[in-house]
């Protein structure tokens, strides 16, 4: 059964992107890999770990975080009625 990793990872630039993607695509056993540029958050599935995509991110100098330990940000979540 395929699970599903989701983690956040700065996605600042058109290079970083392209890193990440590069180092996505090495992971062994991964099905599928998605990028939302806007959240900073990046989607693997496969027979992998949170903790492997973590780790094979670190190592290639980028930071990344599990999504679940992303804490919501107060401001956006403000919505102003008239």
């Amino acid at each position: 059964m395929a699970n599903v990793v989701e983690v956040k990872v700065g996605l600042h630039c058109d290079e970083c992107i392209k890193k990440i993607l590069k180092i996505i695509k090495k992971i062994e056993d991964i099905e599928t890999y998605n990028v939302d540029k806007q959240l900073n958050k990046v989607i693997v599935t496969g027979n992998v770990t949170t903790e492997e995509v973590i780790k094979v991110l670190h190592k290639n100098g980028k930071n990344a975080i599990p999504w679940e330990d992303v804490k919501p940000n107060p401001i956006a979540e403000l919505k102003i009625t008239l």
